[in-house]
């Protein structure tokens, strides 16, 4: 096995120079960066992790705490998060806190205690929690905006409000929402939105909920749809699936009777029958990009950001004009 002084001795320096190289990359210059990292590469050298944290007092891992795995929403960002990690020579520790605020707090105290950062995922612990926590470790939010802390937004709100608009102006004006877990941040902004953009048509929202993210949910919301409503738009594709099924059970046609969208594309909601009407949502970039922003909090480069990322309506055959009567 090569040891650091056989990376010292092939990349022709002081065992002292091919030390920061590998732990303090900032502290050497350019080429002899380069000379190192390609003599460790040749040797098969990977640097002992505790004694870079000895050294820099840094671990080069980073903390993740995702609400579930069950959703298909989070395994893009998670590949995303992954990837910006490796990039550094970082690794993930990941943690499921299933939508719960205690198990949530403690799964963060625990990973902060080897991370050196740590990155949530729609997290649903109060604001104060979450400005605590920042005082202590570098933080960066996903899909939740507290103050002016680091945070990556998927910009779903004013997709949601799109959604609404390409229904309205297809005719309708009675739309229900299928809303999603209670508690989310993101769920009540893209509620908010979607009220905002059917209000400028003078038509309205009926909203469902809160309801878990999951295909059994929306096919048990069916039921619960208004009879006038001629729209329903889902919170997730989960949430979107079980509608389409449901109302197939039900014999209620889609579009014929009634239209259908969701505020995501992440189930093949392209391949149904029919295919349905999705917001297209750059999750596996704010995975990467999160991570990217918490290395800059990290660095001491970057202290509050917020960062949106659009997302764009796909149109499919599962909308349509409302029919030409309604109950």
């Amino acid at each position: 096995m090569a040891t650091l002084a056989d990376v010292a001795r092939e990349a022709g320096v002081s065992k002292a120079t091919a030390s920061r190289a590998l732990m303090r990359p900032d502290m050497v210059a350019a080429p002899t960066l380069a000379r190192v990292r390609s003599a460790a590469e040749r040797l098969g050298f990977h640097p002992n992790r505790a004694a870079r944290a000895l050294t820099t007092g840094r671990t080069g891992m980073v903390g993740l705490i995702v609400p579930t795995l069950a959703n298909p929403f989070f395994s893009p960002l998670v590949l995303g998060a992954q990837r910006a990690a490796e990039e550094t020579d970082g690794h993930l520790l990941i943690g499921v806190s299933e939508y719960d605020a205690a198990r949530e707090a403690a799964l963060a105290e625990r990973i902060c205690e080897q991370a050196d950062g740590l990155v949530m995922v729609a997290p649903v612990g109060s604001d104060r929690e979450l400005r605590a926590r920042a005082r202590h470790r570098p933080l960066v939010l996903v899909d939740r905006g507290v103050g002016r802390l680091p945070a990556v937004v998927l910009d779903t709100p004013s997709g949601a409000a799109e959604l609404v608009r390409h229904l309205t102006g297809l005719g309708h004006r009675e739309i229900a929402y299928v809303s999603g877990p209670r508690g989310s941040w993101a769920d009540a902004a893209r509620r908010t939105a979607a009220e905002e953009a059917v209000g400028e048509s003078g038509g309205r929202l009926h909203t469902l909920g809160p309801l878990p993210p999951t295909y059994d949910a929306g096919t048990g919301a069916v039921g619960e749809l208004p009879r006038r409503a001629t729209a329903v738009i889902a919170y997730n594709s989960y949430l979107a699936l079980g509608l389409l099924h449901g109302l197939a059970a039900a014999g209620i046609r889609v579009p014929a009777d009634i239209s259908l969208a969701a505020v995501d594309d992440l189930t093949a909601l392209g391949a149904t029958t029919p295919p349905v009407t999705a917001l297209q949502v750059p999750v596996e970039e704010a995975g990467a990009l999160a991570v990217s922003r918490l290395v800059e909090v990290g660095s001491g480069t970057r202290k509050t950001a917020a960062t949106r990322l659009p997302t764009r309506v796909q149109v499919r055959a599962s909308t349509a004009p409302p029919p030409s009567h309604t109950n």
